[in-house]
C-alpha cells in the first residue's frame, strides 16, 4: 500500500475522512467509526454509564470520550459543530439564554415604597403651607424632612448586605454561590435532582457479590482475582486490586498475559489453566450474563463477581435530609435501569429517569419546572444543559469545566455532599435577613413619616435619624456570619 505517514494536528484541522490514531489515556477528537483495534471507552460524561465501554472496529465513537485502554484507528464522520460534544454545548447556551430573570424583592418593594413617600411629603407641605397656613419655609423644611427620614437607604442596603455576608459565609464553608439571585432562588427549591455517576457515586468500584460454582471456595476465588487482575489496566480490575489488598494473598501465578477486548488468560505451577471476563468470553459456559466478571478454571465456571459504583458515604442522609424538608427528590441518569433503580431504592429516591441522552435531560428538567423550582446536582457534560435549565445548577469541583460553567452552585468539595443541605441552608437564611431587614426599615419609616409629617424633627435631626436604621441593618446581615444554620 505504499508509505504510512502520521502526522499530530490540531483538533481542529481535522476533517471528515480523516484517518486518525487514537492511543490509551487519549480524548477521542470527533465523532466518528472505528476502522481497526479493540478499545475500553470512558463515556460516563456523554452516557453516564459508570463502567467503560469495549468498542472495535465498525463500532461509532464519540469526542471528548476517553480511551482507557486500548488503540485504534477511526474515520472521522463529524466535526466542528455537527460533533455531541458541540451540540450538549448548544443546547447548554440555548438553556441559559432562556432562563426567567428573577425580580428582586428589593426592586417591588421601591415601585411602591418610593412612589408613596413622595406623595406622602406633597401631601405634608399642601397641609402645612395651604391648610394650616404656615410660612412657606416651615411647609418646605417639614416635607424635606419626610423625605429624608424615609430615604430608602436601610431599604437599598437590606438585600446587597445580607447578600454579601451569606455568599462569604458559602464560600468558607466550600461553597461557590454565582450571584445573589441564586440565594433567593435556593430557599424556593421544590425539587432536587441527582445525576448518579460521579455525583451520588464515587466512580470507583467495589465488589457486591462473588457466587462460587463447581466446589471453589471464596477464599480461593478472591486470591485468583487479586493475583489475575493485577497484570489488567481496566479501571474495575484496579479497583478490586485495591479492594482485596489486605483480603487476599498474591499467588504464583507464572503465566498471565491479556487477550484484546476478551480478558486476562493464567496458568500456575499445577498446570491449572484459568480465564477472567466478561460475559460475552464465556457465554458458552454460563446461562445468566448479568454479573460483570466471570472466573474459569479448566474450561469450568467457578465464579462470576458482581460489581457496583461505590456509593458517597453521604448520600442517603442528604436524601432523607431533604425528603425530611418535603423537597421531591429525583434520580436522573445516562445509566442502564436495573443500577439506577436499585440505587434509587438503595437511597430511597422518589423518582428515577434512567437512560436518558442529553437533550431528555433537559426535557424532564423543564416538566419538573412546571411544578415548581427544580435544582439540578451534577458533574458531567452529559449533565450540562439540565444544570444550565434548573432553577438552580449545581456542580462538583472536581466536575467538567461544561459542568461547572453550566451551574449557578459549585461545591468545592464533591465528596461531601452534605455540601447540597449547607447550601440551601445558607440561601434560606440569607432571604430570611433579607426580610428582617425589611421589617426593621419599614417599622422605621411607619414610626417615623408621621413624627416628621407632623413638623417633630427637623431634617438634619431626620438625617440622623435615618443613618440609625442603616447601622441596624448592617448590624442585621453581619449575624448571618455567626448565626448557627447547619
Amino acid at each position: 500500500q505504499g508509505h504510512e505517514h502520521i502526522n499530530e494536528i490540531n483538533a481542529a484541522e481535522i476533517n471528515k475522512g480523516d484517518i486518525l490514531q487514537v492511543n490509551t489515556g487519549d480524548k477521542i477528537p470527533v465523532d466518528g467509526k472505528i476502522v481497526s483495534g479493540t478499545v475500553l471507552i470512558d463515556e460516563s460524561m456523554i452516557t453516564g454509564e459508570s463502567i467503560p465501554v469495549e468498542k472495535s472496529t465498525g463500532d461509532e465513537v464519540i469526542g471528548g470520550t476517553i480511551i482507557t485502554s486500548g488503540n485504534i484507528r477511526m474515520n472521522a464522520e463529524k466535526v466542528g459543530s455537527e460533533t455531541v460534544l458541540a451540540k450538549i454545548i448548544e443546547m447548554v447556551r440555548n438553556a441559559q439564554q432562556k432562563r426567567p430573570a428573577i425580580q428582586k424583592l428589593g426592586d417591588k418593594i421601591s415601585a411602591i415604597f418610593v412612589p408613596v413617600v413622595v406623595g406622602i411629603s406633597a401631601i405634608t407641605f399642601i397641609i402645612w403651607y395651604l391648610i394650616i397656613g404656615v410660612p412657606l419655609a416651615t411647609a418646605i423644611m417639614t416635607s424635606i424632612a419626610v423625605l429624608v427620614i424615609s430615604c430608602p437607604c436601610a431599604m437599598g442596603l437590606a438585600t446587597p448586605t445580607a447578600v454579601m455576608v451569606g455568599i462569604g459565609r458559602a464560600a468558607k464553608n466550600g461553597i461557590l454561590i454565582k450571584g445573589g439571585n441564586t440565594l433567593q432562588e435556593l430557599s424556593n427549591i421544590k425539587t432536587v435532582v441527582f445525576d448518579k455517576t460521579g455525583t451520588l457515586t464515587t466512580g470507583n468500584f467495589k465488589i457486591k457479590n462473588i457466587h462460587t460454582y463447581n466446589g471453589a471456595g471464596e477464599t480461593e476465588v478472591k486470591n485468583l482475582l487479586y493475583s489475575i487482575e493485577q497484570h489488567s489496566s481496566h479501571p474495575i480490575a484496579k479497583s478490586i486490586v485495591s479492594e482485596l489488598k489486605q483480603k487476599a494473598t498474591l499467588l504464583n501465578l507464572p503465566d498471565v498475559s491479556e487477550i484484546k477486548g476478551m480478558g486476562l488468560k493464567a496458568s500456575d505451577d499445577e498446570g491449572n489453566q484459568y480465564f477472567l471476563g466478561g460475559a460475552l468470553a464465556v457465554r458458552h459456559l454460563v446461562e445468566n450474563a448479568a454479573f460483570n466478571i466471570y472466573l474459569v478454571k479448566n474450561d469450568k465456571l467457578i465464579a462470576a463477581v458482581d460489581v457496583e459504583d461505590e456509593i458517597k458515604p453521604s448520600a442517603k442522609e442528604v436524601i432523607n435530609n431533604l425528603k425530611n424538608k418535603g423537597i421531591h427528590t429525583v434520580l436522573l441518569s445516562g445509566d442502564k435501569k436495573e443500577k439506577c433503580e436499585a440505587l434509587a431504592s438503595l437511597l430511597n429516591i422518589d423518582t428515577v429517569h434512567s437512560e436518558q441522552l442529553p437533550s431528555q435531560k433537559l426535557e424532564i428538567i423543564e416538566e419538573l419546572q412546571k411544578s415548581g423550582p427544580v435544582a439540578m446536582v451534577g458533574d458531567g457534560i452529559n449533565d450540562a444543559p439540565a444544570l444550565a435549565k434548573a432553577t438552580v445548577g449545581i456542580s462538583l469541583g472536581n466536575a467538567t469545566q461544561v459542568a461547572i460553567q453550566s451551574a449557578q452552585v459549585i461545591l468545592l468539595n464533591g465528596n461531601d455532599l452534605n455540601n447540597v443541605i449547607n447550601a440551601f441552608q445558607v440561601g434560606k437564611h440569607s432571604v430570611i435577613t433579607i426580610k428582617q431587614n425589611f421589617f426593621w426599615a419599614f417599622i422605621y419609616n411607619i414610626v417615623a413619616i408621621p413624627i416628621a409629617a407632623m413638623g417633630m424633627l427637623s431634617p438634619m435631626v431626620a438625617a440622623l435619624a435615618m443613618a440609625f436604621s442603616d447601622v441596624v441593618v448592617v448590624g442585621n446581615s453581619i449575624r448571618l456570619k455567626s448565626k448557627k444554620i447547619f
